[in-house]
């Protein structure tokens, strides 16, 4: 009897064992068939490195034609670019998880045997806007060079987007520019595809009339403006409104704006308008500097009133920072030639300080000219970014202004140099205050004109450097060089960065732009005490999960002996 109870209660154990297992598998077959259905994802990290921003996830959402990446980042990297590896391959998962239209691949550009077909595919991507980076690593006891392309193309219904992958400000370190590329991620490429998809082409126009950069002297700022919007050259007078404009620059005059024409300008803001603003609070040219040197006198376009109306006045002054670019000086003869050698013009400040705004934020180095300062001027519900500086070891002159290239090879007295940072860029939003209000209208309005004085929420950037857009010409061939590049230095610079991303803050309605505000934390080891402590951290490595799972087989052990044996 007592047996046949034993065999029973045994039974019973199995069967209730057995169902507990099918209710599990059950559970878990179900549990994998809804989450076939319901997408989801959960980002534990702090900086939620892994969580796509809504406006993106909206982007891949609406893709409506097949976007392909080709990623020119296979192959052995060290530490470093390998985590830069990763994090492009990680976002282009994520990017294909929310869109079934988007796809991608890695490649590695050094991977052919054929050294014509190497070279040729080099040159293509150098073509296509993917620079390439020499690459130093230690292998073993050997030092390593090796050429890498840092880049992806994205293509879409037969155009092409090239995108660099390694961004970031050169004056950081190797670590801190990698993590700011990674931060970038996510923006630059949701920033292609929009381009590749978008079929909405925003008008933008470029004042003229005024004694602005012309065609050649702002060419490449126009033609990559060219490859995301129409563009057009304006002149005011000739025009009833500037409402079909979605955005409006005017590029450093050197002449009056007449009061009709600020008119215009100030009723386009009212209605919601975007500007851009590059001045010169004074008038100085390179081109026009004679041996002797010359007086440099203020610049007077007759804007100052409408900007002062709006928070910013651009001062009439030049700042001299010790942190320069270089220009080529005369130092001496060899013979009956001129012995030219490149000396510090410190009226080129390289500025090299920024706002942690999404516009500016991880900014490489931006090449100023003649730069003027700027300062800011209460206005009740505007709100004031200050953008970019100039370094602390600055020096603000006056005019009457002497400029002459005598200046390059005096030696620097930096007790001079002692305004500290000052600001040469500024961000306005919000409702601006109309110049008309209560105040006469300009002559030679139609009689039918009224003035809106209650302003729609708008834009404007001012910039106190007119040359930030200004590209350098071969004067031999006529042919202009690429914006930021000095050839003097042969260093390329962020300006078509910094003002390709003005324009785009300015129109973007999306909130992509604010992607370049991602933020990840650069975690790096105590190298020394990983160093003190690495023995221990093996042993406890290795030895830690057998420990557990002896621990856990005892236990589990334990357990079973103690439920069957009662």
């Amino acid at each position: 009897m007592v047996n046949e109870n034993k065999a029973a209660l045994t039974s019973s154990r199995k069967q209730k064992d057995i169902s507990q297992f099918f209710v599990l598998v059950g559970l878990v077959v179900l549990l994998n068939v809804v989450s076939g259905f319901y997408f989801f994802r959960i980002d534990l990290t702090q900086d939620k490195r892994y969580t796509m921003a809504p406006a993106t996830r909206q982007l891949l959402k609406e893709l409506p034609q097949p976007v392909h990446v080709d990623v020119y980042l296979a192959g052995e990297f060290p530490a470093g670019f390998k985590r830069l590896q990763a994090a492009v391959r990680e976002t282009l998962e994520e990017f294909r998880q929310y869109s079934s239209n988007f796809s991608y691949s890695f490649i590695d550009p050094s991977a052919g045997t054929d050294l014509k077909k190497r070279n040729q595919l080099y040159t293509n991507l150098a073509l296509k806007g993917i620079q390439p980076t020499n690459l130093f690593a230690t292998e073993g006891d050997k030092k390593v060079e090796k050429l890498i392309f840092p880049g992806a193309i994205f293509s879409a219904n037969g155009k092409e987007e090239p995108v660099m992958l390694l961004k970031g400000n050169q004056a950081a370190l190797p670590d801190e520019r990698l993590n700011q590329s990674i931060e970038g991620l996510e923006f630059e490429m949701a920033s292609a595809i929009r381009k590749l998809a978008s079929t909405n082409r925003k008008r933008i126009g470029i004042v003229e009339g005024h004694g602005e950069l012309d065609n050649l002297e702002a060419a490449d700022f126009i033609t990559s403006l060219q490859k995301y919007y129409d563009v057009y050259r304006v002149d005011i007078n000739k025009v009833p409104s500037l409402q079909s404009l979605s955005a409006l620059v005017i590029a450093k005059p050197t002449r009056p704006y007449t009061e009709i024409e600020k008119f215009k300008i100030d009723q386009y803001l009212m209605q919601g308008g975007r500007a851009i603003f590059f001045l010169d609070g004074i008038k100085a040219e390179m081109d026009s500097i004679p041996p002797q040197g010359y007086f440099a006198l203020p610049n007077n376009v007759n804007l100052d009133d409408l900007l002062f109306k709006y928070g910013v006045r651009v001062n009439a002054d030049l700042v001299q920072d010790i942190n320069s670019g270089q220009v080529p000086v005369v130092t001496g003869m060899f013979g009956n030639k001129p012995q030219t050698q490149l000396l510090n013009w410190r009226y080129f400040p390289l500025i090299n300080s920024f706002s942690q705004h999404p516009l500016t934020r991880n900014l490489d180095a931006v090449y100023g000219r003649f730069v003027s300062t700027l300062d800011s001027v209460r206005v009740s519900g505007i709100k004031k970014t200050p953008l970019l500086f100039t370094s602390r070891y600055t020096k603000i002159l006056a005019p009457p202004i002497t400029i002459s290239l005598n200046e390059a090879r005096v030696n620097i007295k930096p007790s001079l140099y002692n305004k500290g940072p000052q600001a040469v860029g500024y961000l306005l939003e919000g409702n601006f205050p109309s110049l008309y209000t209560n105040r006469p209208l300009p002559e030679g309005l139609p009689a039918n004109v009224t003035a809106i004085t209650a302003g729609k929420p708008a834009k404007i950037i001012v910039f106190s450097d007119g040359d930030l857009i200004w590209n350098e010409v071969n004067r031999k061939t006529n042919q202009p060089f690429e914006l930021g590049y000095d050839r003097f230095m042969r260093t390329r610079f962020a300006n078509k960065d910094l003002v390709m991303n003005a324009m785009e803050y300015l129109l973007d309605n999306s909130g992509l732009i604010n992607l370049r505000a991602k933020q990840i934390t650069l975690r790096p080891l105590d190298k020394i005490r990983v160093k003190e402590e690495r023995s221990r951290w093996q042993i406890i490595n290795l030895a830690g999960p057998l420990v557990l799972l002896l621990l856990f087989g005892l236990g589990k052990y334990y357990l079973r002996r103690r439920r069957y044996a009662a």
